[in-house]
């Protein structure tokens, strides 16, 4: 029994978003962002049990309407003419799913007793005119990524796979929460999401209290609870159906579509799915407030709810935008123009859309002086095999490229092992230990990319810091597809210290990096110590990076030579992908980076250009 929708206290925006994507699926489900206990998941759960029920062919394993007879529905092929109520799909996707019981796969049973091959449906099968909730969908595995990418794009799920092609349809709502400082989704996951919320933690105390009040209660007796909140339930399931009843009479002005034109561009938004979805999500919003006719605040509130998470922003800039300043925005636009007779084009486009609503379209420590051993790695040197974009064979995950045989697999390929076991005798069907065949999958690999950065000097050490900054934000932009992880290590003065540690989060770099101190001397040896103990708590296939002069002169607590103990530590370190940039400038240069690249084993690269663009490209170039 989840916890009722009408319960939930405070969080508007939230429970305003979930109400508009159940009147109108086709805006695309919605993003949840936000720190954990903040009712995300339980305003998802609640919404399904607050959507009017749907119409099925009785026991449809693809939950198929008395309109949609499929061909490789067996219900829908022998009862078609049976109906069954049943309440919207709620399906919760696990991160560790597999593609397999995502998309279907061959249906053993049938092969085995009736020697034909047949679907067994997966989860996006189960799914259909329902909801696809995903709990921390920032930590989605790339290839499920890709499964949900292109399956609510077309609304239809095609299996090509163990012999077997079938395609059904697969239409659904997409909510997915995450906390943004686990890392960030990558960009085109992010679009496809119609709206995004971010929810905090309420700071009033009284609405803290009647939280608290509430689900004391509710855990107390969850029978008594819900019964004493079934008449609101109710009232907001009418008001779903009511908004659905009058969106295809609701129409827009040519004027308004004009201003979400304006608007989307004023605020730098390059995805065209923007403005589609914000001119139904304003549609929607009309409906929900009895109204046929959309008006300049209907804009203005979609906008709140479509285009935060498509804007794009510089470095540095703030996340979110306030009200004030979208107002601001709308007061500047010039006028919209507003052509008489607009309204029967616009009637005949909300029509259209509504037609289509069930279509479903982001410390410091000084550790002690010790000899370090040196760390190990698979790939040595930094060349094709071990890039970014490399295919790791034998992963867990990923797309299957052969099979071997595998008495002990843990990855049972099913058409293949009873292929096996029918060419061993093809009169007497049995699978046997040794007919077993196993997948071996093709995975993607990510980097732990660790800038060791000279933060003493001035004005040297400020351009270098800001390079460093650029470049981060530039490779974390769209670390989430790559599965790439960024650390920064900063030394100046008598300490090294891991001002980032490793994230894929473009927010929480934003913060660390937004004023770093520099000047002071040089203790190279100490950031390198610090490198050795954060790759060796690491698995990710590591990328060092350091920009220096490697003019070191900061011995380890302790005394000694500061040169050699930072050559004696960089040897440690020899087996560890690395590139050194040098960035003496001095007129005589001693040449102290290419020692130290000898000693890592690493290339040295004199940047006499610093910036940014430089350094992100001279890192790219590494990786590919």
């Amino acid at each position: 029994m989840a916890y009722p929708f009408a319960a939930l206290v405070g969080q508007e925006s939230l429970k305003l978003a979930l109400l508009l994507c159940a009147i109108h699926p086709g805006i695309g489900g919605i993003l949840i962002q936000g720190d954990k206990g903040t009712a995300k998941s339980t305003a998802a759960r609640g919404l399904a049990e607050l959507m009017p029920p749907l119409q099925r062919v009785s026991e449809s394993r693809y939950n198929a309407s008395p309109e949609e007879l499929l061909d490789c529905c067996e219900a829908c092929q022998l009862n078609p003419d049976s109906i069954e109520m049943i309440p919207v799909p709620f399906v919760t996707l696990p991160l560790g799913a597999t593609e397999d019981r995502v998309l279907g796969h061959l249906d053993l049973e049938s092969v085995l007793n009736e020697k034909r091959k047949k679907l067994q449906p997966g989860l996006l099968a189960t799914a259909h005119r329902g909801i696809v909730y995903i709990d921390e969908v920032n930590l989605l595995s790339d290839h499920l990524v890709d499964v949900l990418l292109d399956v609510a794009a077309m609304g239809m799920n095609t299996v090509q796979r163990d012999g077997l092609s079938i395609s059904h349809p697969s239409r659904f709502m997409l909510i997915g929460t995450m906390n943004p400082e686990e890392g960030n989704l990558r960009p085109q996951f992010m679009d496809r999401f119609g709206l995004m919320v971010d929810v905090q933690a309420p700071t009033d105390i009284q609405e803290r209290t009647e939280v608290i009040r509430r689900r004391i209660a509710y855990e107390s007796n969850p029978e008594v609870f819900i019964e004493r909140w079934a008449s609101e339930q109710t009232k907001l399931t009418r008001q779903i159906e009511r908004a659905r009843q009058l969106l295809p009479s609701v129409v827009m002005p040519e004027g308004l579509l004009t201003l979400i034109s304006q608007l989307c561009t004023q605020l730098n938004v390059s995805s065209l799915r923007a403005d589609i979805v914000l001119y139904k999500t304003a549609l929607t919003l009309a409906a929900y407030h009895h109204r046929t006719t959309v008006t300049a605040d209907d804009i203005k509130q979609a906008a709140e709810l479509v285009l935060p998470h498509r804007r794009r922003k510089k470095p540095f800039e703030p996340n979110h935008w306030n009200n004030s300043d979208l107002d601001e925005l709308m007061n500047q636009l010039p006028p919209p123009p507003m052509e008489e007779g607009s309204g029967d084009t616009s009637s005949e486009e909300s029509s259209a859309d509504s037609s289509d609503s069930d279509s479903s379209e982001e410390i410091f420590e000084v550790a002690p002086v010790a000899p370090l051993p040196v760390l190990q790695v698979e790939d040595v040197r930094l060349n094709a095999s071990s890039g970014r974009r490399s295919v790791t064979e034998n992963s867990n995950r990923g797309f299957v490229t052969q099979v071997v045989t595998n008495p002990q697999t843990k990855d049972l390929a099913i058409q293949a092992s009873v292929q096996q076991a029918i060419i061993r005798n093809p009169d007497h069907f049995i699978l046997q230990k040794e007919d077993l065949q196993e997948n071996v999958r093709s995975g993607k690999t990510g980097h732990l990319i660790v800038f060791v950065v000279d933060a003493s000097g001035s004005m040297a050490a400020s351009r270098r810091m800001e390079a460093v900054k650029g470049s981060v934000l530039s490779l974390l932009t769209d670390a989430y597809q790559r599965r790439d992880t960024v650390a920064v290590i900063a030394f100046r003065g008598v300490e090294a210290q891991l001002v980032l540690e490793p994230t894929q989060s473009v927010e929480r770099a934003e913060t660390a990096l937004r004023a770093l101190p520099t000047g002071g001397r040089t203790p190279l040896a100490q950031a390198l110590q610090l490198t050795h103990k954060l790759l060796s708590q690491r698995k990710e296939n590591p990328l060092l990076i350091i920009l220096s002069d490697g003019k070191a002169n900061v011995p380890l607590p302790g005394g000694g030579d500061a040169w050699q103990q930072s050559l004696q530590i960089a040897q440690s370190l020899q087996n560890v992908p690395a590139l050194v940039l040098d960035t003496d400038t001095d007129y005589l240069r001693l040449g102290k980076a290419s020692e130290l690249a000898l000693a890592l084993g690493a290339d040295c690269v004199s940047l006499q250009e610093l910036s940014a663009e430089t350094l992100t490209r001279t890192i790219v170039k590494q990786l590919q």
